[in-house]
């Protein structure tokens, strides 16, 4: 990976932490080479302090370490972005982030959508979908995910991609309901199938 440390007078370029499983961005730092080549060394994040003027890594104190995964460089060979496992908070405040926000995965509408689920399964059951589902129980939203699924197959075996895509809308959506009325998320769904991933 080249990296020009040069460009600037400090040769320092900034790195941008990101939790390699949550893809949340928890901090920026700086790098010389000498952190750089520690970083991949130790297998710790180490940065170039400016404040003590020395190399610091990450958690030498706290033991709160930043345990580096990979690393990648931006278009103008200036500014890195390291994937990291985080031991602990990554703040000094004891917040997951230098931003104060909560270091869990998000996956973008289809968690909004969880949300929205959560918020209407309390709605009026006359005036909601998802509360009637709800209110019928178990055994109704699991009927639902099946019908759900058989006529997503049906149309997969035709040649209508806007009724197929319709049709799997349909059934994602009813399995995040499905999900919900047994206690559980999808992150939960994703982390059995990261799992499974990193066992390969």
């Amino acid at each position: 990976m080249d990296i020009d440390f040069e460009k600037n007078t400090d040769k320092l370029v900034p790195a941008i932490i990101q939790d390699a499983v949550t893809r949340k961005v928890l901090m920026l730092g700086y790098m010389n080479q000498d952190a750089w080549e520690k970083t991949q060394e130790s297998g710790k994040v180490t940065f170039f302090s400016r404040s003590k003027n020395r190399l610091w890594t990450k958690g030498e104190e706290s033991g709160n370490f930043l345990d580096f995964i990979e690393g990648s460089v931006d278009c103008d060979s200036d500014t890195l972005l390291l994937q990291v496992k985080p031991k602990g908070p990554t703040c000094h405040k004891g917040t997951d982030t230098c931003w104060g926000d909560s270091n869990e995965a998000d996956y973008g509408f289809l968690s909004d959508l969880e949300n929205i689920i959560d918020q209407r399964r309390e709605a009026d059951s006359d005036s909601s979908y998802v509360a009637s589902l709800f209110k019928k129980g178990i055994n109704k939203i699991a009927q639902k995910v099946g019908e759900e699924a058989v006529e997503t197959v049906i149309e997969a075996k035709d040649n209508d991609t806007e009724l197929f895509l319709n049709e799997a809308a349909d059934l994602l959506f009813h399995y995040l309901i499905l999900l919900k009325a047994k206690g559980h998320s999808l992150k939960e769904v994703v982390e059995l199938l990261n799992g499974r991933h990193q066992e390969r």
